[in-house]
């Protein structure tokens, strides 16, 4: 719905930016949430899909990119990763790290620079994209 809302006064303006959240899920589908990696990936595919029709039915100054953020330490998710009672890392959450080459869980400041970046003139040449802030983890093969 952001999307349909801002596309069109975007397309009014024939300049603008859009940009979504999907997730290091889709591009590296997790085992215990099937449902949540495969709307993630619909998400970065509609990410490029709407990058193209953007830019070619309306303006090539509209971009459409997507973060793809990692583990990030959060309410929803911090008695998966640590244990509620010690605050050490869960089974889960030492996998995790363990295949994150920064070796840590990203913090909510880590995704400025690439917000920042992706919103900025400075990448006026790049739409279409899905730039993953994980810590390295989509580029770690465990090997």
């Amino acid at each position: 719905l952001p999307c349909q809302v801002f596309g069109r006064a975007f397309a009014e303006e024939r300049r603008g930016v859009i940009l979504n959240i999907s997730s290091m899920n889709a591009l590296r589908p997790l085992t215990r949430i099937p449902a949540y990696s495969a709307a993630k990936a619909a998400v970065s595919n509609f990410t490029q899909w709407l990058a193209v029709h953007m830019a070619k039915e309306y303006s090539p100054d509209i971009r459409v990119n997507a973060l793809a953020p990692g583990f990030f330490l959060t309410e929803q998710n911090r008695f998966l990763l640590t244990d509620e009672e010690s605050g050490d890392l869960t089974d889960r959450g030492r996998t995790i790290i363990e295949h994150t080459p920064m070796a840590r869980f990203g913090k909510p400041d880590d995704l400025l620079g690439a917000t920042h970046w992706l919103l900025s003139p400075a990448s006026s040449f790049v739409t279409g994209v899905v730039v993953p802030v994980d810590g390295g983890f989509s580029a770690f093969s465990g090997v």
